[in-house]
């Protein structure tokens, strides 16, 4: 037999209602799992529900300042380069114009 998987809003949901009801075999029945694994979801919840309170910033939002970082290494480099072809073009003009 496969094991189920439950989305986390699905256990989410479930903690809530067992919280509400304060009944977590009612809970469980409704849904058709054991106790036992409401009362994992439950206690995890418990232990580490402080954790949205804190000040994380979203990890879609550092991921993509990593790459403008990047990206605005990429361009200071790139007009380095560029002023560096404009310079040896000047010369170059300069010196083949005598």
């Amino acid at each position: 037999m496969q094991k189920a998987k439950y989305t986390a809003k699905f256990k989410f949901d479930r903690v809530i209602e067992s919280l509400k009801k304060d009944n977590l075999s009612e809970v469980a029945r409704q849904y058709g799992f054991g106790v036992n694994l409401l009362s994992k979801w439950r206690s995890e919840f418990l232990k580490g529900g402080h954790i949205i309170f804190e000040n994380k910033p979203d990890q879609d939002v550092v991921r993509l300042q990593k790459r403008v970082n990047q990206l605005e290494q990429i361009i200071g480099k790139k007009e380095v380069e560029l002023n560096l072809i404009k310079n040896f073009a000047d010369f170059y003009q300069s010196q083949s114009g005598r």
